[in-house]
């Protein structure tokens, strides 16, 4: 027994020769008829679960942005404490030398650096937060002038 498909209705449509061209080449990349894709979209269109696709499909682009920003946040947050160590670091232990001294002090950089770069690991690792810290530091040196 051979089931029979009933057959398809003509519509004639008239396209802004942008669109035209763009779902000519959109058949042509999935390799479908135009009239395919033209279905297809027709069908989307007066579906009527098209809203809802279209909002789970923004959801998941907000989603993905938010992701993004959430990585971009931890990554500005990661550089502004690696300065503030790096600046506090560089102020504890570099008082003014003495011409003769610069050479000797140039001969350790590596050391330091590396220093630098185990002491910013730990602080990302467990430390407290730059503005946490500056908040203490601050409320410890207004007790300590109130005395």
């Amino acid at each position: 027994m051979v089931v029979k498909h009933p057959k398809k209705l003509r519509l004639s449509v008239y396209l802004d020769p942008e669109i035209m061209a763009a779902l000519a080449d959109y058949a042509a990349r999935r390799d479908h008829s135009r009239s395919l894709v033209a279905e297809a979209a027709i069908a989307s269109f007066l579906s009527p679960d098209a809203a809802e696709r279209q909002e789970a499909a923004t959801t998941n682009r907000l989603d993905q942005i938010d992701r993004r920003v959430a990585r971009i946040e931890r990554d500005v947050s990661i550089s502004v404490e690696t300065l503030a160590l790096f600046v506090r670091f560089w102020l504890i232990t570099n008082p003014p030398l003495p011409e003769p001294a610069q050479a000797a002090a140039k001969a350790q950089a590596g050391k330091r650096y590396d220093a630098f770069v185990a002491a910013l690991g730990r602080r990302l690792a467990q430390g407290p937060a730059l503005r946490q810290e500056i908040s203490e530091d601050v409320s410890a040196h207004d007790g300590r002038e109130a005395r």
